[in-house]
């Protein structure tokens, strides 16, 4: 099993794009959070730079995502809670003798504190692969090919689970199945999913099954 972060077990959406609307706020740019809406689970530079290239507005990358991250470390203490189902269902798998990991395009200093906010640190996984980790970030398969060489499984034999549009394509591309959650987008954006659930809480038994 293996699992993005970010729309899967936890909702940060909300005070990431709260912490870049800060960002560009200090550095005299008003823009809104659904402008990220489109960058969402492709990484930090992408989240960020994206809505940079579309308004034109010319951003130091390496500084700017250091700001970034401040001011998001910031707001989550204390606030971050794991969706419905997200530890039940991971502490499921882990009693079933399933592998799991998180591959997760954000950045490792996010996704380190992302799961211990909520309950599920990195000692829980057999792998934690971030987007440091690879070059090409989803819709690229490479996270996911990159966790199952960490767990030493074939991607055939594993299930992604997703909440992002760019995730699901990058899981298909890895050669693996998918359980698509409507967390983010909704069902029909996700319908080339072999699976599809609202939440953990109500995924269905057969994608566990299987």
């Amino acid at each position: 099993m293996i699992f993005d972060l970010d729309g899967v077990l936890v909702d940060s959406e909300p005070p990431l794009a709260e912490a870049a609307v800060e960002l560009f706020a200090e550095r005299g740019h008003a823009v809104s959070a659904e402008e990220f809406k489109p960058f969402v689970g492709m990484g930090e530079d992408r989240y960020i730079g994206g809505v940079a290239e579309s308004r034109g507005i010319v951003l130091d990358l390496v500084q700017d995502k250091a700001r970034l991250y401040e001011i998001y470390l910031r707001l989550i203490r204390g606030r971050l809670r794991p969706l419905p189902g997200a530890v039940e269902f991971v502490n499921e798998c882990r009693d079933r003798g399933l592998a799991v990991a998180v591959a997760s395009g954000a950045d490792r200093i996010k996704v380190l504190a992302n799961l211990g906010e909520i309950g599920l640190p990195q000692a829980v996984f057999a792998a934690v692969v971030d987007g440091n980790h690879v070059v090409h970030k989803k819709p690229a398969p490479d996270i996911f090919l990159e966790a199952c060489r960490r767990i030493g499984l074939p991607p055939a034999t594993c299930l992604v689970v997703e909440d992002a549009v760019s995730g699901l394509t990058a899981a298909k591309a890895a050669g693996a199945r998918c359980l698509a959650l409507t967390t983010t987008f909704e069902a029909a954006q996700l319908a080339h999913a072999d699976w599809i659930a609202p939440d953990l809480a109500h995924a269905p038994a057969e994608a566990l099954a299987w």
